[in-house]
């Protein structure tokens, strides 16, 4: 809440607030425009998030300010129907190193990937019923599974995500669930 973020920057003169006014908004604008971030820190936000693995592997990378704990194929079995399906192929850019270029039609793309899929998935059934463990088995299983996860971030940690996640440069898959975060967070505040 704003009065936690207040509180915990007025702790430093042994002083706090009861509740919200004018000075406690112009206390968070200060700390806002002169970057003085540690007491965002303890304002902390938690998702529960559904996605593909590569998605949360990007995700994952904001560590700081950051708490994980992602559902284990060592305990829980996997469905056929438990992979992303993509909206759309994008074109490889000669120039951009990590990025791409817009649509791209390729219906043969289409028929690659579900093939790859149902190989997946076929090996990861076979080996089950071979006896193998679950924690082995499931290395067979692609990227594009679908994870779920729990995150706790701090606001600045929220904050920084948002930054670097929502703007038209970061891969398209991780920027919906961006644009998802700040959504809820707009719905909270």
């Amino acid at each position: 809440t704003p009065l936690t973020i207040v509180n915990t920057a007025r702790v430093s003169f042994g002083k706090s607030s009861e509740e919200m006014g004018e000075r406690e908004w112009k206390l968070i604008l200060y700390l806002i425009r002169n970057k003085h971030s540690s007491p965002f820190r303890h304002c902390t936000f938690q998702f529960r998030i559904v996605a593909p693995v590569f998605v949360i592997r990007q995700w994952q990378k904001h560590q700081v300010g950051c708490s994980w704990n992602e559902v284990s194929g060592r305990y829980v079995l996997f469905e056929d129907s438990d992979h992303w399906e993509h909206q759309e192929w994008r074109g490889h850019s000669e120039d951009i190193k990590q990025g791409s270029l817009g649509a791209f039609d390729c219906p043969d793309a289409d028929e690659v990937y579900e093939e790859a899929m149902r190989a997946s998935w076929w090996a990861y059934n076979k080996l089950l019923k071979l006896g193998v463990c679950r924690e082995q088995a499931r290395t067979v299983l692609p990227l594009s599974l679908m994870t779920q996860c729990v995150w706790t971030a701090s606001l600045q940690a929220v904050v920084h995500f948002l930054r670097l996640r929502s703007y038209p440069h970061p891969q398209a898959e991780i920027r919906i669930f961006a644009h998802g975060i700040r959504s809820l967070i707009e719905c909270i505040s």
